[in-house]
């Protein structure tokens, strides 16, 4: 873990101690941002606004390859922390991974973050021509994975005989600045994969359960949901638990004097089905819409607060923040800095 998430004095209301805050901004380098041209100057953005990390998604579509990415900016930024949110596994061997991560680490002087799951758009893998298995195939894929990383990344000799892949002998070079290993992070919204992260991550991502076209479950995030799934992780991973930093993604952003007429124009949308990322299996109100981990809506202070609220209330303490949100959300770091 890092320096910056270390546990602070007060418990969560789950009976942890709280971790500081640490906050991900994430770019794509796609055209909406701005093209690859620009991508490193948003990084640098990020790094200069006081976000810890800066986050690259994988996929296929119109994006830059995670992999080159983090190279470029581990020269190209300071004190940022680099990662990947997240790298899809079936895209590529975990031991060919493993090269490329520790050379991002020992590159970057020890800033790397690995977040990496099993891999969810259906319509890429088949557009690479790559198998797409069922879920259950993809979660024990990534779980044989992780297990590789957990020791190629110490700079360690694998030998791993599993059903998906076999290793027979690879030693992790080069060895990684960071110690005992850079980072693991996975994370997701479903039983199963929060078990499997509560198993191997030092980093667990908390998010809304999806559909299989990738919706959000409107139900899924609400605050008390989420209660449910950071309990869900307490109890799989037992004694480590308080080894483990909790991590969600700010999805909605919205600074205004009044938040309870926000909160109604939002329910209007999701009536209107203006709000195409989300499904609708469910009727909230404005307070389940206010006290949403992932909708911050308020004032900079409101939003701060509201940050504090989820953190007592969950554990959750690194906030991850979408390519479009990272000035809007910008103000509020001073705010919750060192807290």
């Amino acid at each position: 873990m890092t320096e910056a998430a270390a546990p602070v004095d007060e418990l969560s209301a789950l009976g942890t101690p709280l971790r500081k805050f640490r906050f991900a901004a994430a770019g794509e380098g796609n055209k909406q941002e701005g093209g690859a041209r620009k991508f490193i100057q948003t990084a640098q953005q990020a790094e200069e606004y006081g976000y810890d990390t800066f986050v690259v998604p994988d996929h296929l579509g119109d994006q830059i390859g995670p992999i080159a990415a983090l190279g470029a900016l581990s020269q190209a930024t300071d004190r940022i922390r680099l990662g990947t949110s997240v790298l899809a596994n079936g895209f590529r061997h975990p031991v060919v991974l493993a090269k490329d991560l520790a050379t991002i680490d020992v590159l970057s002087k020890g800033r790397l973050e690995v977040g990496i799951g099993a891999g969810w758009k259906a319509d890429e893998f088949a557009a690479a021509g790559l198998d797409y298995d069922r879920p259950g195939i993809r979660l024990a894929k990534l779980d044989e994975t992780l297990s590789i990383l957990d020791v190629l990344l110490r700079g360690q000799e694998c030998t791993f005989e599993g059903k998906y892949y076999q290793v027979r002998g690879i030693k992790g070079t080069p060895r990684p600045r960071q110690g005992p290993r850079p980072p693991l992070c996975t994370g997701g919204g479903g039983p199963r994969m929060l078990k499997l992260a509560a198993k191997h991550a030092d980093i667990i991502s908390v998010v809304p359960v999806t559909t299989p076209k990738g919706q959000g479950l409107l139900s899924s995030i609400t605050l008390e949901k989420t209660i449910e799934k950071v309990e869900l992780i307490k109890e799989a991973a037992g004694e480590r638990f308080s080894q483990i930093e909790l991590n969600w993604a700010v999805t909605a952003i919205v600074i205004t004097d009044d938040r309870e007429k926000m909160a109604e124009m939002a329910l209007a949308a999701l009536d209107r089905g203006q709000l195409p990322d989300l499904e609708v299996d469910t009727q909230l109100t404005v307070s389940d819409i206010l006290n949403s981990p992932y909708v911050a809506i308020g004032t900079f202070e409101e939003i701060a607060d509201q940050m504090r609220r989820v953190r007592q209330l969950t554990g959750m303490s690194y906030i991850g923040i979408y390519p479009t949100q990272m000035d809007a959300f910008a103000p509020v770091i001073p705010l919750l800095r060192e807290e």
